[in-house]
């Protein structure tokens, strides 16, 4: 593997060179003009006449012996085309109505789970965090558990039926008590634990006692929104004295995500308490960003939570921003379509990504985003520098796009499998084509020595001066990785699942099993790579290196998202369907629905 050799014999000095700013592109906002000139009227009726006769005739010609000029032409007249793209085949696929388990894998990502969770309950039952090698837990702080991991992880437990493993951690869930005096994240504990009663209580039928956990867990959250003047959440709260806590780390400041990513558990918790209280502070939340947005519609990731506006900062699709775009579409979808102002957010939200962040590899073309990064000029304007960075959370938006281009541009209800070409409108098209690259491009980055990707990787820029170097990398490279010295942060694998999320969604709306394929390998990287012998599996340190060293911490996503998004990629399509469920973004599935009473912001 070429890449692979490149990456590690990259010499060190190319790293300040990338630190240094030239691995960048300076980009405006400004739209161009790009409406074609008026030629001048011929006024000879007999000289026009010739000429539209000859070029018809020369078309139709063309159109007979080259077909495939006529449709690129098409696709650059309307402004894109996915229905003529290469990579389709001549002939329209088949469409599927349903796809199938595959039992043999399906049931090899639940011996893992097991593999994992068993260890959990042997060695940390009940503790926020596990520590697979040295077969301890801990907690999020000194005051006890708040269930971090046992409340992640019910609805896996649920969805794979492991009735028995499910009973004893809903034995332990029912004696949990949020009254705890610590500080914990706002958004964490809303995703993971607020998030996980709900889905739980959902598939259990109802089950009142996780309700009640929830109602008692948001009652101590709602500080963070009541005692805010800006109407910006706090991103800490002590649950104990309910009451909201700034960042120790970020004083005064809130990042996208962090406010951005607490609305589908808030508002589905108001519709089965018939609560609106709930609702309306996660919606004045939306209130605030769409008002607050710059030009570009795009949302830079720190906001001051005082006077709730964005604050010169970075924007970017990763970490501290991702998913808030990810919930734009999925509040529009929550309520079955019928809260359009969200629908219109994400559509401006998107269109800035393809014309600002999404940009195309030097070597091999492959689509990927990069990072805007505000810079000060001297008479004190703002410009934008891009800089080719993708952190591996990125690899949602793949999946989110195709997802986006059935649920919100297309012109029926629910769209063949995959789409036909007459479905989606030229949004949705474009969006289809997108994610689908972004797909392939985070794939490629599995192209290392243990099959696994890292956390983030830069791409190869025309002006990145890397040209010179004997080995240098086609497309994509882990900065500051050198053998014979410690392995950068960008190096590691946390068993992350935003690809393996992407490529459940994919193969949900397109019936190809080519990402069947892309999640197997990916698992068995994982077995191979990343599993602990005496139980659990733990974070790489460094992707491109084997054998891999462990890094003594298996997140609580690990089995709440990689390995239930794995389970449902080999399970049949009528398990947890897109048209009936919507999923928070640590995985946890909650019923779409429509709202009962008038939601303000729409």
């Amino acid at each position: 593997m070429r890449d692979l050799r490149s990456r590690k014999k990259f010499k060190a000095n190319h790293a300040a060179e990338s630190n240094s700013g030239s691995n960048s592109d300076t980009v405006s906002i400004k739209k161009q003009d790009k409406s074609p000139e008026v030629p001048d009227k011929r006024t000879s009726f007999d000289y026009s006449t010739y000429l539209w006769i000859s070029g018809f005739a020369g078309l139709l010609a063309l159109a007979f012996f080259k077909p495939t000029v006529i449709t690129d032409l098409i696709g650059f007249w309307i402004g894109f085309s996915d229905h003529y793209d290469v990579d389709r085949p001549a002939t329209v696929p088949e469409t599927r109505k349903w796809l199938p388990p595959d039992h043999d894998k399906r049931g090899a990502v639940v011996r893992a789970f097991q593999h994992a969770w068993h260890a959990y309950e042997r060695d940390a039952m009940g503790s926020d965090e596990y520590h697979p090698i040295s077969q301890n837990g801990s907690n999020l702080t000194e005051t006890g558990s708040i269930g971090y991991m046992v409340v992640d992880v019910l609805d896996s437990l649920q969805i794979m039926g492991l009735d028995q493993e499910y009973a004893r951690a809903r034995a332990w869930v029912a004696d949990l008590s949020f009254d705890k005096d610590g500080e914990y994240s706002t958004f964490e504990t809303t995703i993971r634990v607020l998030g996980g009663l709900l889905s739980a209580y959902h598939l259990s039928g109802n089950d009142k006692m996780y309700l009640e956990k929830a109602v008692d867990l948001a009652d101590r959250l709602s500080s963070v929104f009541s005692d805010s003047p800006s109407g910006l959440p706090y991103p800490y709260v002590n649950l104990h004295e309910r009451k909201g806590v700034h960042s120790k780390d970020y004083t005064g400041l809130v990042s996208v995500a962090e406010v951005g990513t607490l609305q589908l558990e808030f508002r589905y918790l108001s519709h089965i308490t018939d609560d609106p209280t709930y609702w309306r502070y996660v919606e004045k939340i939306m209130s605030v960003l769409k008002g607050a947005l710059y030009e570009h519609n795009l949302a830079s990731i720190f906001l001051n939570h005082l006077e709730g506006r964005y604050i010169t900062s970075a924007v970017s699709l990763g970490s501290r921003a991702d998913s808030y775009y990810e919930y734009l579409l999925k509040q529009y979808i929550q309520t079955n379509k019928t809260e359009d102002v969200y629908a219109k957010m994400y559509r401006s939200a998107m269109d800035s990504v393809q014309q600002f962040l999404v940009s195309e590899s030097v070597g091999n073309g492959f689509k990927y985003t990069s990072e805007m990064l505000p810079e000060e000029t001297e008479d004190k304007q703002i410009t934008w520098r891009l800089t080719p960075k993708q952190d591996h959370l990125v690899c949602f938006l793949g999946g989110s796009l195709m997802l986006g281009a059935v649920q919100s541009a297309a012109f029926v209800d629910r769209p063949s499998m995959p789409p036909e070409e007459k479905e989606l409108n030229v949004y949705g098209w474009k969006d289809w084509k997108t994610g689908k690259e972004l797909i392939k491009t985070c794939m490629k980055t599995h192209d290392t020595a243990t099959g696994l990707s890292p956390e983030i990787v830069y791409f190869r820029i025309a002006s990145d001066g890397m040209d010179a170097y004997e080995f240098a990398p086609a497309d994509w490279y882990i900065r500051g990785a050198q053998p014979g010295v410690p392995p950068p942060y960008d190096a590691r694998y946390m068993l992350r699942p935003e690809t393996v999320e992407s490529l459940f969604i994919a193969y949900r709306l397109t019936g190809d099993e080519i990402y069947r394929e892309h999640g197997w390998k990916i698992f068995q990287a994982i077995e191979k790579h990343a599993r602990v012998p005496t139980g659990g599996y733990a974070t790489v340190l460094n992707v491109d290196e084997n054998p891999a060293q462990l890094e003594d911490k298996m997140e609580t996503f690990f089995l709440s998202e990689t390995l239930k998004y794995l389970y449902l990629l080999f399970s049949d399509s009528d398990l947890l369907p897109f048209d009936k469920y919507v999923f928070n973004t640590e995985a946890h599935p909650l019923p779409i629905f429509e709202p009962q009473f008038i939601t303000g912001f729409s």
